[in-house]
């Protein structure tokens, strides 16, 4: 088991480090299409119209690609993978296929029909406008067929997963802001209403996602066909996992939507406030985050597949390390450069000191629970694998639950930041009682090296904080000061923090970094070999 720990290891890491860097491609180009859409469609009613019908087929996204397909069909893919034979497995994958396929063109088909009632309940508002109702209808018709493609591409991302290629589904999400904003330059002059490029920029990125994977899985020796044996015991197994996770999704929603609502309760711009934090916190969670929970899930089914448990949670132990060895530093620079942060991001125009200062304190409370957002992708990935996708419903129901309290408690003594810690403190219950529910069913997964991997990375994230106090009383931040002088100061922090921490755990001889420049080293000279 020695021997086969390290490379399972190495293994997670370069899939995380593919994932990650998709990841971080796929945000720049999302700021990218966000420039151009309001620099070409401004935020009116148009834009507002277009948001809203493309939030309908993208609910359905989260709650059925990403919120349940994936997560259960890896683990059963993966079993047939390792206790039957190929041809099986591939089966299984066919029948997935098929019926996936049937019930998303139904699916698709209401949408449509039904597109009028469905932007009444959505947005009630655009009633009293017929103009911007009927286009919002028109959106919708238009964009609902999108959940068809992009649940098929969450299939076959789960199938090339299984297989261990993470490259182009990893990739898939920047094709889609590549689309909407090639049509967003190319086809506003082809509609009377330009807003419609934007939505055939969608439907445009959902068939090069789905024909992106075809080459890779066709090179996997993954021939997708029809196969109507939907009574098939592995096709039953994964519709009895979908149901708990897509039901665990759907609360994560409620969960944001709770949130909102309370948010338009106070004060005039509370809504933005909350927004912007999320979208800074969002960066290292899904570069980081996410990265190494889609790389794990494979590893973690595989292992279960096999009925290794102890190298289960060895790689589930590892893969945590590697999470806090970059969410404790992230957490402690976003807390100490809150302020900055948002400065030079959102500072300019209508967006004064005064909004940069309340975003700022979002950013702080909504930071003290970026450990939990993260570590419990990893946790909730161990479920998955063991074809648990009970507990992780359960735990998300009691964490909507304190979140709710805590926010009504929170919002009005800290305002939009008692959302904001709210927010936290229901992530760090759910965190607490997946963990309890799992340890007690595998036994205990945290070894002394992670407990000496976590001390080594706060000790080097303690020496990035004083780097960072250093820099700043050499280099003094100036809230009003010019753009330039702010940017400088908040490059100078991050380049100057980011270094003394690599080079104190460098010191410290933190065992993240013998891993990853090791999993480095051999994909150099992978790459000089061929």
């Amino acid at each position: 088991m020695e021997d086969v720990q390290p490379s399972e290891n190495a293994q997670v890491v370069r899939a995380a480090g593919v994932v990650g860097i998709a990841t971080l491609l796929s945000r720049v180009f999302g700021f990218i299409r966000d420039m151009v859409v309001a620099g070409l469609f401004g935020a009116g009613i148009a834009t507002d119209t277009f948001f809203v019908a493309f939030r309908i087929p993208n609910l359905l996204r989260r709650l059925l690609a990403e919120g349940s397909l994936t997560v259960s069909f890896v683990p059963i893919f993966t079993e047939y993978l390792r206790h039957k034979t190929r041809e099986e497995a591939l089966e299984l994958a066919n029948i997935t296929f098929t019926a996936l396929s049937i019930l998303l063109v139904v699916v698709s088909l209401l949408g449509v029909l039904f597109s009028p009632l469905i932007v009444t309940i959505m947005a009630p508002g655009f009633v009293r406008v017929p103009a911007q109702y009927d286009l919002a209808v028109f959106l919708t018709r238009l964009m609902f067929p999108y959940i068809l493609l992009i649940s098929l591409v969450a299939l076959c991302m789960g199938i090339l997963n299984s297989l261990r290629h993470f490259a182009a589904p990893a990739l898939s999400p920047v094709v889609l802001n590549i689309a909407m904003i090639l049509a967003a330059l190319t086809l506003r002059g082809c509609f009377r209403e330009p807003v419609v490029a934007l939505a055939v920029g969608v439907m445009a990125g959902g068939i090069l996602q789905l024909a992106m994977q075809w080459p890779f899985l066709l090179r996997m020796g993954v021939r997708l066909r029809p196969a109507f044996g939907f009574s098939h015991p592995g096709m039953l197994r994964i519709g009895k996992l979908m149901l708990p996770a897509a039901f665990g999704a759907a609360i994560y929603q409620i969960n944001i939507f709770i949130g909102t609502i309370l948010a338009s309760l106070l004060p005039a711009g509370s809504v933005s406030y909350l927004y912007y934090a999320d979208r800074i916190v969002e960066l290292p969670l899904g570069v980081f985050a996410i990265a190494v929970g889609t790389a794990t899930l494979p590893s973690f089914a595989d292992q279960v597949a096999l009925g290794r448990m102890e190298a289960l949670k060895k790689t589930m132990a590892f893969s945590l390390r590697l999470i806090l060895f970059i969410t404790i530093p992230a957490t402690i620079a976003l807390i100490a450069l809150r302020v900055p942060i948002i400065s030079v991001l959102f500072q300019r125009g209508e967006f004064g000191t005064q909004a940069t200062i309340l975003t700022a304190q979002a950013l702080l409370y909504y930071a003290v629970g970026l450990w939990a957002f993260s570590v419990i992708r990893i946790i909730v990935a161990g479920f998955y694998s063991l074809q648990d996708t009970r507990s992780p419903m359960k735990a998300a129901i009691v964490a909507l639950i304190v979140n709710a309290a805590f926010s009504v408690a929170l919002m009005f003594p800290l305002k939009h930041g008692g959302l904001a810690l709210a927010t936290s403190i229901a992530s760090a219950v759910n965190v607490g009682m997946l963990w309890v529910i799992l340890t007690r069913r595998i036994g205990r997964v945290l070894d002394p090296d992670f407990y000496r991997s976590v001390g080594k990375t706060a000790l080097a994230a303690l020496v990035m904080w004083g780097a960072i106090l250093m820099i700043d009383w050499v280099y003094p931040w100036q809230p009003s000061g010019p753009f330039k002088v702010r940017f400088v100061h908040l490059a100078l922090c991050i380049a100057g923090g980011g270094g003394a921490f690599f080079a104190a755990a460098a010191f410290l001889k933190s065992p993240e970094i013998v891993t990853t420049t090791g999993a480095l080293r051999q994909r150099l000279a992978g790459r000089k070999k061929g």
